[in-house]
């Protein structure tokens, strides 16, 4: 009589294997690439522009701007830009999304969870693969930007070096910021699944609201200071904060660990408590 195969459990999945299942998803995907190269395009070329347009008119300017420029710093407002951190949130914010928004759209979820169970084990992939690319892609864009930047004013005698007080500062803080906007992203991503839902709620979120709350009562200081913006606009600032309510370095770097947490914790939790 022949004996009954046995079934043979299958072994759990590695965290590791996770990782590299994520990482070659995000990459099998076309616009990745293209996303990434045009939004670099889209910042570096905004803050290259406003240090041209510094450069071309240096000599119409007064004797007094032109050492004001020099003694106050001004030359590092020209490493990053108002215009490229709104290109560099709303890119890195949709990037975010669309690494979850995809796979509900395009019901790959569904296998993905077949396949691994453990759902947050899968979502925290994604959130480590996610965060390790646009901290990657930050660093590049401001690193970009700061040596673009210098080196056409530099034409003028008036770039500064990477070792100039507060350089590094508007670097690091111009580069976390795109992991700390995908982050956000996602976790919208996952509540909402909805592509121009989550676009909609990014801009609110990470644009309107901070362009909206005023900071000349306290109360609402204290909230403009809680958004990532804020919390970017102040890391750029060299001196003091210049409005009625001033906060510290220190303050900023919190907001963005306390965002980039929580929209981690919601992006890998929320998956446990709804249906695919």
């Amino acid at each position: 009589m022949t004996a009954l195969a046995r079934p043979v459990a299958e072994p759990r999945a590695r965290f590791r294997d996770l990782l590299s299942a994520e990482w070659a998803k995000l990459w099998s995907l076309r616009s990745t690439g293209w996303s990434l190269l045009l939004a670099a395009l889209a910042v570096v070329g905004f803050n290259v522009g406003q240090a041209w347009d510094h450069y071309r008119y240096w000599t119409s300017y007064d004797t007094e701007s032109r050492v004001r420029f020099v003694r106050d710093g001004m030359a590092l407002g020209d490493a990053f830009t108002g215009n490229a951190g709104l290109v560099l949130i709303l890119g890195s914010a949709a990037m975010g999304a669309m690494t979850v928004v995809g796979e509900y759209g395009s019901g790959q979820i569904r296998t993905t969870f077949a396949a691994v169970p453990a759902r947050r084990s899968v979502m925290a992939a994604k959130v480590l693969v996610v965060t390790a690319v646009m901290t990657g892609f930050g660093l590049t864009v401001a690193g970009a930007s700061f040596r673009a930047s210098q080196a056409v004013l530099s034409l003028r005698g008036v770039g500064l070096p990477v070792g100039h007080p507060g350089a590094v500062r508007v670097v690091i803080a111009s580069a976390l910021l795109a992991p700390v906007c995908a982050l956000v992203g996602m976790a919208l991503g996952t509540l909402l699944r909805r592509g121009a839902a989550t676009i909609l709620g990014s801009v609110v979120l990470l644009l309107v609201v901070p362009a909206v709350i005023s900071e000349k009562r306290h109360w609402s200081a204290v909230l403009a200071h809680l958004q990532p913006r804020s919390a970017w606009q102040r890391l750029l600032q060299i001196g003091d904060w210049p409005a009625p309510f001033p906060w510290t370095v220190g303050g900023a770097w919190l907001v963005y660990g306390v965002w980039a947490l929580a929209a981690a914790a919601v992006t890998v939790c929320a998956v446990r408590y709804r249906d695919q």
